[in-house]
């Protein structure tokens, strides 16, 4: 990177042997492909910033990060020995400068003012004798993350490395939300403007986008459930935001994706099957036939919230079909995945993963056999150290925690007052943070970081969760 010193040859082999002892535990614990990155992505603390436009990040080399932390409120990384790494204003790479340069005052005051212009969530929050301050650190650094993820485009990327350095469309409508519900509105906005411009005339998007905004074809079918999630979040905006602050790109977009879950249900009332928030192809699920919890989730929640936008813009016919498409999506619901306890498929013995969430708070209205099922299935994914798998008997590595997935229950569990649950699940993402400060993708068997950091998702639902600690997040109406 820019603005390093020479760097002597032991630590060169050192540095080589790193690399490859952290790239043999890549494939150890995910089983998966390495990153096509120069190196594996979650070698890094987190990302470098500098509080300049465009906003840009590096990842901190792992030589530099004992002892590096970053100064409060910022993405500008203190050095062990005093030393500043940020990113010039308007620059893509990195530079190390003294701790007295201008650029640094400037870029922790731009990182800061930014931070203000919003709430972070968490500073405050007292409950049961917990010091909802204990989170604000984590609160802001997904904020910053998540704000050095948005391209200036608003493709907001999944992480910043290899074979994560895309915009899925489901990820992307959680930073929406995550922006609005802290106040950053220009930020939601640019997430789903970018999500208008790219989606395709029958309301459908592909399942991922290079940064520029380019559609990435590799085989991938459309997923379903992004659908569902961008009016989820589109919905979320417009409940939360002055009038004075709606996108006029929002409306156009609703009804192409609303319009295309509606006349894509079955005699049944569901959707056809798609690859859900797991990336994996249908035929490889326990009914391949029939839709996942986690494409029907979504999709209900998208309907629900397709419909509330609709009486919000004066389309009353809209509402109508999509408020009926809505209540076929749920009476499948009852009749196919409701008599099973709510398993990933609909079937007798179906297992349990963590899109029971998807029909629980803050997604859906509480029910008690719905909240039974998120407590069965909590329990069936846990693990020793603390975190959950994405499924009941999962095909992967099984001693590795997910982190999306733990945050997903604490969202569930925040939203639905169950407060003590929510804060437990906070803590666990707390300590299980890297030495920077960022959310991985996963801990391993030992509570070290496995997979990328930061994840953007998980940062999304951490800024969500505590949210909805200090302000119950609204649920799409189901009438």
């Amino acid at each position: 990177m820019a603005g390093e010193h020479p760097v002597p040859g032991g630590m060169r082999r050192f540095r080589r042997a790193a690399a490859l002892l952290v790239a043999a535990t890549l494939v150890a614990t995910t089983g998966s492909t390495i990153p096509n990155a120069s190196g594996p992505g979650w070698a890094s603390p987190g990302l470098v910033g500098g509080g300049g436009w465009p906003i840009t990040g590096v990842p901190l080399s792992p030589v530099e990060a004992p002892g590096a932390g970053y100064l409060p409120d910022s993405s500008v990384v203190r050095l062990a020995d005093g030393r500043i790494r940020l990113v010039p204003s308007g620059a893509e790479t990195s530079a190390l400068v003294p701790a007295d340069d201008p650029q640094v005052a400037a870029a922790v005051r731009a990182d800061s003012t930014w931070l203000a212009d919003g709430t972070v969530p968490g500073d405050g929050f007292v409950e049961r004798g917990r010091y909802g301050d204990r989170y604000r650190d984590m609160a802001a650094r997904a904020l910053l993350d998540l704000r050095l993820l948005t391209r200036p485009n608003g493709a907001s990327l999944a992480s910043w490395y290899g074979a994560w350095r895309y915009c899925w469309p489901r990820d992307s409508a959680f930073a929406a939300a995550a922006f609005t519900v802290t106040g950053h509105l220009p930020e939601a906005r640019r997430v789903l403007r970018f999500l208008a411009r790219v989606q395709h005339e029958d309301g459908v998007w592909a399942a991922r986008y290079r940064p520029d905004g380019t559609a990435v074809a590799d085989g991938r079918d459309p997923q379903l459930d992004s659908l569902g999630w961008v009016l989820w979040a589109g919905w979320l905006y417009r409940a939360q935001t002055p009038a004075a602050e709606d996108l006029p790109e929002l409306w156009p977009m609703v009804q192409r994706a609303a319009d295309h879950l509606a006349g894509s249900l079955d005699t049944e009332g569901l959707p056809p099957p798609s690859s859900d928030y797991w990336e994996r192809d249908r035929g490889r699920e326990q009914d391949p036939r029939r839709p996942t919890l986690g494409v029907v989730g979504p999709v209900l929640a998208g309907l629900r919230a397709a419909a509330a936008l609709a009486d919000d813009y004066g389309g009353d016919a809209k509402a109508a079909r999509w408020r009926t498409a809505a209540h076929r999506v749920s009476a499948a619901v009852a009749r196919q995945f409701a008599p099973y306890g709510y398993p990933r498929s609909p079937i007798r013995g179906g297992l349990m993963d963590t899109s029971v969430t998807f029909i629980a708070p803050p997604f859906a209205p509480p029910d008690p056999s719905v909240t039974a099922a998120v407590a069965d299935a909590a329990g069936k994914q846990s693990l020793p150290n603390g975190g959950v798998l994405p499924g009941e008997r999962w095909a992967g590595n099984k001693l590795v925690a997910w982190t999306p997935e733990t945050a997903l229950f604490g969202l569930n569990a925040a939203a639905s007052g169950r407060i003590n649950e929510a804060l437990g699940r906070l803590d666990w993402l707390t300590v299980h943070r890297t030495s920077l400060g960022a959310l991985p993708e996963k801990i391993g068997e030992t509570g070290r970081p496995a997979g990328v950091a930061p994840l953007g998702w998980t940062a999304s639902l951490v800024v969500l969760t505590l949210s909805a600690l200090k302000h119950p997040l609204p649920v799409p109406p189901i009438s």
